[in-house]
């Protein structure tokens, strides 16, 4: 468990670092042109290797669980919804119209994958289910998302033309993450012998957008607008809106009647979200100088989300050790 933690702890130390790289650092000219243009890459070959990694055996082989995978399906894109359009206006009166969409945004999109695995593995609940919820969730993400945005938010592409919106989506996110799945068998054995090189290029790739993503802001007066105490109730909202989930969630589960294996995987798969699809995805859906405030929430929420979930499942785990020892 801890390996998995040091992992995730120095992947949310490259994104502050990226995040004051980007501040006191920032591109602009065409400078900033260029990395619009290799980050528009780094999306599309981050999206081809999500779609490489999708495995249909690892999918079908969690299929069963079909009521559990509804579950897990509504709390992530139903329940975080209407708690996001909540959180939203409560932030829109106190913090940058911009910012209050953001709160909005992470609510919209999927869950993660290899931490709900992670965390789902180590509270020893159903994997295989976990595997099948968080890759599916993925894959809807890819149309729910954009579809989401256009209807509570607002088509906001960077064109600000919905046409050109749906295009960027297509050409940047789906097309890459079919291609990349459909050529699972030619590069399937690739992925499996290099983990360690696919994971750092697909780290790479999200540091890189944050980058980009800050770095525009920044050009644009990002951090002129945000106050200490506005940053700090940015946070206050996180905690409470990953509570109110945490909360709903497990109570849901548990009144479904889901035995405890599947009741710790609806809770880890069904309570976070995705700042690897997150990043990219505002990537093409916004302006490039909203991207910045539009991730910050989700930035914060994602480092929450990793703190509790773990605590949570080592509780989980320690408890399921402890009662089979009293067998």
């Amino acid at each position: 468990m801890f390996r998995i933690l040091r992992k995730i702890d120095r992947f949310s130390i490259a994104i502050l670092v990226s995040v004051i790289v980007a501040s006191l650092l920032p591109v602009s000219g065409m400078a900033a042109v260029w990395l619009g243009w290799i980050v528009k890459a780094a999306i599309a070959l981050l999206f081809f290797l999500h779609g490489a990694k999708l495995s249909r055996a690892a999918i079908l082989s969690g299929l069963t669980s079909w009521k559990l995978h509804i579950t897990v399906f509504l709390a992530t894109f139903a329940l975080f919804p209407l708690l996001g359009l909540g959180a939203s206006a409560l932030a829109a009166l106190f913090l940058p119209g911009i910012l209050a969409t953001g709160f909005l945004f992470l609510t919209l999109l999927p869950s993660t994958v290899q931490s709900s695995i992670a965390f789902t593995s180590i509270a020893r609940g159903n994997v295989p289910a976990a595997v099948c919820a968080a890759s599916f969730s993925n894959f809807a993400g890819i149309f729910i998302t954009p579809l989401l945005t256009a209807l509570l938010i607002g088509a906001r592409g960077a064109s600000g033309d919905t046409l050109a919106s749906i295009e960027a989506i297509v050409v940047q996110l789906l097309l890459p993450f079919l291609a990349g799945h459909l050529s699972r068998p030619i590069t399937a054995g690739f992925i499996d012998r290099h983990k360690a090189l696919v994971g750092f290029t697909d780290r790479g790739s999200i540091l890189l957008v944050v980058y980009a993503a800050f770095s525009a802001a920044v050009v644009d007066g990002l951090w002129r607008q945000i106050d200490p105490w506005q940053l700090a109730a940015i946070i206050a909202l996180c905690c409470v809106l990953l509570a109110l989930v945490l909360g709903i969630v497990a109570f849901t589960a548990h009144k479904a009647g889901f035995d405890r294996a599947d009741r710790a995987t609806i809770l880890f798969c069904g309570s976070k979200k995705s700042l690897a699809s997150g990043v990219p995805m505002a990537g093409v859906l916004f302006p490039a100088a909203l991207v910045g405030p539009v991730i910050l929430p989700l930035m914060i929420f994602h480092q929450l989300q990793l703190l509790a979930c773990a605590a949570i499942a080592q509780h989980l785990s320690t408890r399921h050790v402890s009662t089979h020892s009293d067998d």
